[in-house]
């Protein structure tokens, strides 16, 4: 999976934006803090949710059952704008 290019991933400094362009079917913004930005960048190159899961366990220190719940969430919601495409 990965991020669709009708999306731009910004980061405010204070949180993290999703943007769609004028392609893209959703109109409005996804917002998120510091983890939902990592996954953003992490979603630029071809991943798969394993992988999220992995390289941000690798990162925080959290335990790894809520590090992958927290991954499921932010792609279920990712795909249902249409931001990721598998």
């Amino acid at each position: 999976m990965k991020l669709s290019k009708e999306f731009i991933a910004h980061n405010t400094g204070r949180e993290s934006i999703l943007v769609p362009t004028g392609a893209a079917g959703f109109f409005g913004l996804a917002k998120g803090n510091d983890t939902f930005g990592e996954i953003l960048a992490l979603l630029e190159c071809e991943t798969t949710e394993e992988e999220l899961v992995e390289k941000l366990f690798d990162k925080y220190d959290a335990p790894r059952e809520k590090i992958a719940a927290d991954v499921h969430r932010a792609v279920t919601e990712l795909r249902s704008i249409g931001a990721v495409i598998d």
